[in-house]
Formats: C-alpha cells, sequence, structure tokens
C-alpha cells in the first residue's frame, strides 16, 4: 500500500492510496478502531457460514442469472448510469413499475432497463445508446410518479460517449474492450478510467489529486460476481479493488459504530443541506468509508489465517470469498434493507454522475 507519487505528479493516487491519506488528514469523519473490530467478527461469520459472498449479486431478482455477453452488455449501461437516484424529501421518489411491483432507486434502474428489452428496445446493445436520446429516456425511464430520473441529460451523455467509443473502436461490444485487461482487475480499472472521462471519478484533497472509481469499480465487481469469478469474471487480483464509496454505505458504517461524524456536519445532513461535489466534507466521507472498509478487510484476513476452514485454502481460493467488494455488497444491502427512512443517520446529498 505504498503511497506512490508526489504531489505534483498528474495522474491521481489510487482508491486506496486516496483512501489513506483522506482519512489520515480528516476534520469531521473519524474511524472507531472498536467499530471495526466489532464488524469484522460479524461480517468473518458471514463469509465462514456462506451466507454471504459474491453469489448474491446474482441473487437479486432484478440482476441477469445467465452468464453470456448479453448479460455483459446489460451490466455495462447499469453501471454507465448507475449514479444518484435520490430526491428530496419533500418530493415523491422517482418509481418504476415492472411486472406488477413498485421500484426505485438503483433497483428502478434495473426494473427500467428490464422493462425496456422486453418492450423490444435493444437498449443494451453500444449502437443503439451512442446516439441515444433525452426524449428516448424519458420514456424508458418512465415514473409511476410525477418525478422523473434525476440528472437524464446527465445520463443520456454518458451512454453516449460509452457507445460511441464501443461502436467506433470496438466493434460494438465491451467483451472487445474486456479483453484487453489480461484477466487483471487494476488493468481493466485503468482501462475504464482512462478510455472514458464519465468514469473518472477524481478530486483533489489537500494538493494531491485522488480517486475513487466507484462506479468503474463496480462494473469490474458486478461482472466478477454475475460470472462468479470464472469466464468473463475471471480476473487474478479482484482484491485489488476497494468498496464503492457512495451515498448508502457510510449510512451502515455510521449505524455499525464504524465511523463518526462531526456535529458540524451531521447538523448540516439532518438539515438535508446540500454538500457539492468536490467539497472537503464530500470527500472525507468517502475517503474514510473506503478506508474503514479496508480495515475491516484486513481484519477479516487476520481472522482467516487462525481459522481451520481457511488457512488451508489457497491465495486465488481465498481471494474469491473475502475482498472488499463483498463486504460492499454486505454493507450496501444492510443499509438498503435496514436503515432506510433513517432520519438520525441521514446520507449526504451531493449531485453527480460518479455515485
Amino acid at each position: 500500500m505504498s503511497d506512490s507519487g508526489c504531489k505534483f505528479c498528474s495522474k491521481p493516487l489510487n482508491p486506496r492510496e486516496s483512501a489513506r491519506l483522506i482519512s489520515s488528514k480528516s476534520q469531521d469523519v473519524f474511524i472507531y478502531k472498536q467499530g471495526v473490530e466489532e464488524a469484522s467478527n460479524v461480517i468473518f461469520e458471514c463469509l465462514k457460514s456462506k451466507r454471504y459472498s459474491f453469489k448474491i449479486w446474482k441473487e437479486h431478482e432484478l440482476h441477469p442469472n445467465d452468464m453470456t455477453r448479453e448479460t455483459v452488455d446489460w451490466i455495462v449501461v447499469v453501471d454507465t448510469l448507475n449514479f444518484c437516484f435520490w430526491t428530496d424529501e419533500d418530493v415523491e421518489p422517482w418509481t418504476v413499475r415492472f411486472e406488477g411491483r413498485d421500484y426505485t432507486g438503483y433497483w428502478a434502474l434495473c426494473a427500467s432497463i428490464n422493462r425496456a428489452l422486453k418492450e423490444g428496445i435493444p437498449f443494451t446493445a453500444p449502437s443503439y445508446y451512442a446516439d441515444v436520446t433525452t426524449k428516448e429516456l424519458q420514456h424508458i425511464f418512465r415514473s409511476e410518479t410525477p418525478t422523473e430520473m434525476p440528472l437524464l441529460q446527465e445520463r443520456t451523455k454518458n451512454l453516449n460517449e460509452v457507445g460511441k467509443i464501443l461502436v467506433k473502436d470496438y466493434k460494438n461490444s465491451f467483451i472487445n474492450f474486456l479483453s484487453q485487461c489480461d484477466q487483471s482487475a487494476q488493468k481493466l480499472l485503468e482501462l475504464i478510467t482512462s478510455t472514458f472521462k464519465c468514469f473518472q471519478d477524481e478530486s483533489k484533497f489537500d494538493g494531491r489529486k485522488v480517486s475513487f472509481y466507484k462506479r468503474a469499480q463496480i462494473l469490474i465487481s458486478d461482472i466478477w460476481a454475475c460470472f462468479e469469478g470464472k469466464s468473463w469474471g475471471f480476473f487474478t487480483d479482484i482484491p485489488h479493488l476497494t468498496m464503492f464509496a457512495d451515498y448508502k454505505v457510510p449510512q451502515s458504517l455510521l449505524h455499525l459504530g464504524i465511523m463518526k461524524y462531526s456535529d458540524k456536519l451531521m447538523r448540516k445532513l439532518k438539515r438535508g443541506d446540500m454538500i457539492p461535489p468536490g467539497d472537503r466534507l464530500e470527500l472525507e466521507i468517502r475517503g474514510n468509508s473506503i478506508w474503514a472498509v479496508e480495515l475491516i478487510y484486513q481484519e477479516v484476513i487476520k481472522k482467516s489465517k487462525t481459522d481451520s476452514e481457511f488457512s488451508s485454502l489457497l491465495p486465488a481460493e481465498l481471494n474469491l470469498i473475502i475482498n472488499s467488494v463483498i463486504i460492499d455488497f454486505y454493507l450496501w444491502d444492510f443499509a438498503k434493507e435496514r436503515l432506510e427512512g433513517l432520519t438520525e443517520l441521514p446520507c449526504h446529498k451531493t449531485r453527480t454522475i460518479f455515485y
């Protein structure tokens, strides 16, 4: 985990290095060792008992199960658009009805894509979304409430950018892009973030360029989880990925006593104040979220080395069971299932295309 580079270099620190730097200099977000230890005990037992694994991804009813090229195309569209679903408290949420059920947030995105495909719209083909219009997206993402999907113009721009590059340079398929990574998550992350501007989730903190790469990392991890670490989801270095710094996981970290906010920050969040992208408070929340999960991961790895069920596993086998990606899956599901609507644990509000 060397802190490579200098403050004058143009290349940003990677997400893990960025998180460590931000956490070491934070003024309003703090990580508690006791909370890390307690959470690592719970998460270790979940992983050991196989109650939580990468297979949880395919257990969600709106996620695809088939391990095909079409599924890769589906995941690329999802994670090109996987950001900023929240609305103000006094506004009805964007709500999508699919097969008799209503969905909000990320699940409304998945439902919309599945609904479009069922209606015969080739929404996951790069040749289609390379030229998709905001008006067409308004139809695809139509809501059961007066509230439309947030940031539709920005989503159109994202899709057009990714689609045009895939059509022009990769024969209309992300599979051809994926084939360049030599089965390395690290190399694929670098390729995604250097090729597509809409995945360049970077900022500056105390004069240093930092990165979080939430959507790029989740794109890789979704392919890995869906394909169960095989075929197009086979990566030799999946532990290179960190958690995905967003709105929901910090909520879990607060609830579990792993992180704590200053009184100043908590007052802002409870008032519903917007925090601009790149603001120090936003960077501290995201950076400490990543670093807290890294500390949990380190504790879980320590436990695995003294446990008879894990100590005999080869490193490649252990990597499929224990990594920051699966810990993120656990914490995100925990927030969605148990912490929705808790006013004492508000999510921060930042309008951005990056998460």
